[in-house]
C-alpha cells in the first residue's frame, strides 16, 4: 500500500492553514503537500505554488510527489465571488473537474470538496434544512458549489472515485481573517471588540445564520475522511451544523467578557445574500453515518475566540 501524502489546495486559506497544520500532526510534515496561488511569510514546507486552473501544472505535481489524497479547499468565497461571476465560476468549478479527473486517472485513495450552505435559496426551508432539498442558490459562489456537488456524485457513481463532502456552515476562528465571504462578520466581530471596542456589522441584527467554530469544522474533515468508505451514504455532500446565531446574539455573549463593546448595523449587499440562506441546518444524516458531533456553542466559542485573540492581536 503506498504511503499517504496529501495535496492541500487553497492551503492558505482561513481553513487551509489550521487543516495543513492538523493534519501534519496527525501524518507528519512531510506528508502533507500544502499548495496555494500565493505564499505566506508563516508557510510552512513543503510547499507548491499552483494555479488550480493550471491543469498540467497540477497532474506534474501529484505525479512528482505521489499524491493519495487530495483536499480541495481553493474557491473564491460568496461575497468577492459577485464581483466577477464568470472567474468564479471558472475556478470554482474547473478546478474541482481537473481534481475529479486526477482522482479518477490515478485511482486516488480519497478526495475531499467542500461545499457551503450557499447551495440553500429561497426555494428550501429555512429551519432546520434537511439534507435532501430543492438547490436554487442566488450567487454564483452557490451556484458553483451546488454544480461541484453534483459532479462529485457523478464521479463517485460513474468511476467509484471515493470522493467526499461537507456543506460548511459560517466558520469562525481566531487564526486568520476571513476573506470575502457573507459570514465575515462573525470573525470581525472579535477582532473589533479587543481592538476598538467597537464594531459596524453589514448585516442586520437580526439575520440569524448556521456557524461553526474552526476546532469543529476541521474535526468534522478529518472524521469523515477517516470513516469507512461503506458508511458515507451521501456522496453529493453532508449538512453540518453547530450553532445559529444572530449578530446582536453575539455582540451579546462578547459583552459578557467586555462589557463596554458596542456595535451598529449598516447592513450591505452581503444582506441579500444571508437572507436568501439557511437560519439553521438538519445534520442528522452526518451523525447517523459517521457519528458527527460539535463540542463548542456560542459561549464557549466565544471565549476561546477571545482567549487566543488576546495573545495574537
Amino acid at each position: 500500500m503506498a504511503q499517504t501524502k496529501i495535496l492541500i489546495t487553497g492551503a492558505n486559506g482561513q481553513i487551509g492553514r489550521v487543516l495543513t497544520e492538523e493534519l501534519r500532526k496527525i501524518y507528519g510534515t512531510e506528508s502533507i503537500l500544502a499548495t496555494d496561488i500565493t505564499k505566506l511569510p508563516i508557510t510552512v514546507e513543503p510547499f507548491e505554488f499552483l494555479d488550480i486552473l493550471n491543469a498540467q501544472r497540477l497532474k506534474e505535481i501529484v505525479h512528482d510527489h505521489n499524491v493519495t489524497q487530495i483536499y480541495h479547499l481553493a474557491a473564491i468565497l460568496s461575497a468577492n465571488g459577485e464581483w466577477n461571476p464568470i472567474k468564479t465560476w471558472n475556478i470554482n468549478l474547473n478546478g474541482l473537474l481537473s481534481i475529479l479527473e486526477i482522482a479518477r486517472e490515478r485511482e486516488m485513495d480519497k478526495i475531499f470538496f467542500p461545499s457551503t450552505i450557499a447551495v440553500f435559496g429561497n426555494t428550501t426551508p429555512r429551519i432546520n434544512t434537511p439534507q435532501d432539498v430543492p438547490l436554487l442558490p442566488t450567487t454564483v459562489y452557490g451556484m458553483s458549489k451546488c454544480t461541484g456537488e453534483l459532479w462529485c456524485n457523478y464521479y463517485h457513481q460513474r468511476y467509484g472515485v471515493d470522493v467526499r463532502s461537507l456543506r460548511y456552515p459560517g466558520i469562525i476562528g481566531w487564526q486568520s481573517l476571513p476573506a470575502g465571504g457573507t459570514t465575515d462578520y462573525a470573525v470581525e466581530i472579535f477582532h473589533a471588540a479587543l481592538k476598538s471596542g467597537h464594531y459596524e456589522c453589514f448585516l442586520a441584527e437580526n439575520t440569524r445564520l448556521p456557524m461553526m467554530y474552526m476546532n469543529d469544522a476541521i474535526k468534522a474533515t478529518i472524521d469523515l475522511m477517516n470513516a469507512s468508505k461503506e458508511s458515507i451514504a451521501i456522496r453529493s455532500s453532508y449538512n453540518l451544523a453547530a450553532m445559529s446565531f444572530t449578530p446582536a446574539e453575539i455582540a451579546s455573549e462578547i459583552r459578557k467578557h467586555i462589557p463596554n463593546f458596542t456595535i451598529t448595523y449598516k447592513p450591505d449587499f452581503r444582506q441579500g445574500i444571508a437572507s436568501s440562506w439557511s437560519e439553521s441546518i438538519d445534520d442528522s444524516k452526518a451523525r447517523q453515518d459517521w457519528n458527527w458531533k460539535p463540542s463548542y456553542d456560542l459561549a464557549s466559542m466565544t471565549a476561546d475566540m477571545l482567549l487566543h485573540l488576546k495573545e495574537t492581536i
